[in-house]
């Protein structure tokens, strides 16, 4: 049983298939991404995109590959490609069946032939594996793969061209491939013996790529194919291709790494799994000893600040503590002069150093206090000190006690869209969520050196809070009883924007309780949807709705209306700080609302962000840490005041939560509701290996243990 589903009826009709994508990822940075028909909508797109050097740039090497059935000498394309005006093939039309887990699975019927396709990327190498089963024929059929190169980075495009080698080189049970020297040799392997390689070099002109040109980018690229593969099938009989940076030594090699490979891989049975899965996928392993984490599938890299804000809910709900510590021990080590390296650091971003500490309060709840301080109280110490000397002249802490942070080069918040060299969110001056990080992280070092008995720094630092609590409230209070957005040379920025809500969501809040609700009533009100929260209220004149147009068109909405699931595990948190489980149902109808989403745009993952009118489109990224990691998170809360109970069924309580309890819970610091969420979860998974175990038992016995499998799930 999975909880993604597809309408067979309606795998052939395009407008269905081309909008559902699909992303696997080997976890050292490279990814196969294509639709569920693989039909190829983006430059994005390939069967095998991938690091080829210590950088962080990823390269489109395998593209496509065309499957060919042969008998009685006719031909029966199975692929599906666009071209200008037309699709051609359309081997969409023989698609009976897919599905995705374990592993994707694409079953075709031409006649009385059906075959069927597993496609496996391989973990930890950069390997594509695909296993073509001819399940069923009534007379002799030859399969043909013809693979299609492109060996160029994933952001570009490729034309005919002399310089491209289109040449095929012996390799075991194959060929090798390599269209420009600068690239490594591509390994085109089989695992039966004998199956013949054909040369024949040859360009294709024109692939479209409806997406790009949707988005207001050239879409028009051409491919080579050095030649293809071709063999006879017999009833049950399999062939395995293998595209690989590594020769596979033998077909038995072949037949081994995908057998193993295959049979570690996890049934995505329900939503959480699904998402879990999505979360392992954005943690990867670098040369160096690195750890980092991609912001987005298929096109965005390594952001300091996504790092950050995703870390907690990709790695800590899993109690994969080791991927978080070895991703933030990397920020560490890159750290010069006090302060993050790269995008990571203030000088680039204003918040995202603020957003280390946030990460190291989520932290604590698995490893300990006098762990993350010994760990980490140096680089803490050295971030706040930092800011009080000033960054690149751009950001540094005024005597009020407040962060300003100004430039008129670049955007310093995550609002950061630019369109003709100006800013789409002028924000210069004192932000609401950046002054919120930083009276959080001052509270939190001082918590934790105070038990560390690190007096020097305490008796530094223990008046600071008090001055930017006082100068925060004087200046972010609006009389309409929400808060600005930022302070700026102007005044107040009154636009009503979600960042206010992050200053209601950290563990350390500068706010009474009476302003916070009056800042959630005016999220409710104007920000919030089943997505996430709208960037800008829908009353403001810049407002808009859709995501739709030109990159400028884009970037204008994306921080004026366009909805970012990111914020809402904010808002979601306030409101229990607020409510305690008197939330419980408005929270698990929010996390309820994204299970559809799993099953449309990026399989079994959440977005970059979505329209901000009806019906709430995803656009962006397929596949975006900190939209996963905030659903993850509102799980994760869910499950810390309802452990016997699993909120990825997103059921309502049975009773009204106690007044009384949901007073008390108020009182409960952030940071004690993390521990507890963590042992939660452990409890759950816990019950995990019992309940696979019992649904490997006899049918007589399984009624009950089917509840079990489904409710630990």
């Amino acid at each position: 049983m999975s909880a993604l589903t597809f309408d067979k009826s309606e795998l052939g009709n395009l407008e269905y298939s081309l909008q559902r994508e699909m992303l696997a990822t080997d976890r050292i940075g490279g990814y196969m991404s294509t639709t569920i028909v693989c039909c190829n909508t983006r430059r994005y797109h390939g069967l095998m995109v991938a690091p080829i050097d210590d950088s962080d740039r990823t390269y489109v090497l395998l593209s496509a590959l065309d499957e060919t059935i042969i008998q009685h000498d006719q031909t029966f394309n199975l692929a599906l490609h666009r071209f200008q005006g037309t699709y051609e093939p359309r081997g969409h039309k023989y698609i009976t069946d897919f599905e995705y887990t374990p592993t994707p699975t694409i079953t075709y019927r031409v006649g009385g032939v059906i075959l069927k396709k597993e496609m496996l990327w391989i973990h930890k190498r950069t390997q594509l594996m695909i296993r073509y089963t001819l399940v069923d024929a009534h007379s002799e059929t030859r399969l043909r793969l013809r693979p299609f190169l492109a060996f160029r980075d994933k952001h570009a495009l490729t034309h005919a061209n002399m310089e491209a080698d289109g040449h095929s080189y012996p390799a075991v049970n194959g060929v090798k491939c390599r269209l420009y020297g600068s690239f490594p040799w591509l390994y085109l392997q089989t695992s039966k013996p004998g199956a013949e390689f054909v040369p024949a070099p040859d360009w294709y002109y024109n692939f479209e790529y409806r997406q790009d040109i949707a988005r207001g980018y050239d879409g028009y690229e051409d491919l080579m194919t050095t030649g293809y593969f071709e063999t006879e099938l017999k009833k049950g009989e399999s062939i395995i291709f293998s595209a690989s940076l590594d020769e596979m030594g033998s077909t038995k090699t072949i037949e081994e790494v995908f057998g193993g490979s295959i049979a570690r891989r996890t049934h995505k049975i329900d939503f959480i799994s699904c998402l879990e899965h999505s979360a392992r996928q954005f943690v990867i392993r670098r040369p160096g000893n690195r750890t980092e984490v991609v912001s987005g599938y298929p096109w965005h890299g390594v952001s300091g600040r996504q790092t950050f804000v995703s870390l907690p809910g990709i790695t800590l709900w899993q109690n994969h503590k080791e991927d978080c510590i070895d991703a933030l021990d990397t920020q560490v080590r890159g750290m010069q002069d006090g302060m993050f390296a790269g995008n990571a650091s203030a000088a680039a971003a204003a918040d995202a150093p603020l957003w280390f500490f946030w990460t190291l309060q989520r932290l604590e709840a698995q490893i300990g206090a006098k762990k993350i301080w010994k760990h980490y109280g140096e680089a803490m110490k050295q971030v706040l000190e930092s800011y009080k000397r000033g960054v690149a002249g751009r950001v540094a802490l005024n005597d009020n006690g407040l962060v300003w942070a100004s430039s008129d080069e670049v955007p310093l918040t995550w609002m950061n869209s630019v369109i003709d060299g100006r800013s789409v969110t002028p924000r210069n001056g004192y932000q609401v969520e950046v002054n919120a990080l930083w009276y959080n992280a001052v509270r939190y070092a001082l918590r934790l050196a105070g038990e560390a008995g690190d007096t020097k720094f305490v008796k530094a630092w223990e008046k600071l809070p008090e001055r930017t609590a006082a100068s925060f409230n004087e200046l972010f209070r609006l009389p309409e009883g929400y808060l600005a957005d930022c302070v700026g040379c102007d005044g107040a920025n009154t636009d009503i924007r979600p960042n206010m809500i992050v200053a209601c969501g950290l563990p350390y809040k500068m706010l009474d309780e009476q302003t916070q609700l009056e800042v959630i009533r005016t999220v409710r009100q104007h920000l919030l949807t089943p997505k996430g929260l709208r960037s800008l209220s829908p009353r403001n004149p810049l407002y808009k709705g859709s995501q739709e147009g030109t990159p400028a068109e884009r970037d204008f909405a994306g921080k004026n209306g366009s909805v970012w699931p990111w914020l809402l595990s904010f808002y979601v948190s306030a409101c229990f700080d607020i409510d305690g489980d008197a939330f419980l149902p408005q929270a698990e109808e929010i996390l309820a609302g994204f299970e559809e989403d799993i099953q449309t745009y990026g399989i079994g993952s959440i977005g970059e962000l979505f329209d901000a009118d009806p019906p709430f489109a995803p656009r962006g990224a397929i596949s975006q840490a900190w939209s996963v990691a905030a659903v993850l998170d509102i799980y994760g809360m869910i499950l810390a005041r309802k452990p016997e109970e699993t909120p990825g069924k997103s059921e309502k309580p049975t009773k009204k939560a106690n007044p009384k309890t949901a007073k008390a819970a108020k009182n409960v610091g952030k940071e004690e509701v993390a521990a507890k969420a963590v042992k939660a979860v452990k409890a759950v998974k816990a019950v995990k290996p019992a309940a696979k175990a019992a649904a490997k038992r006899p049918a007589a016995k399984k009624t009950t243990e089917k509840k079990t499998t489904e409710k630990t799930k």
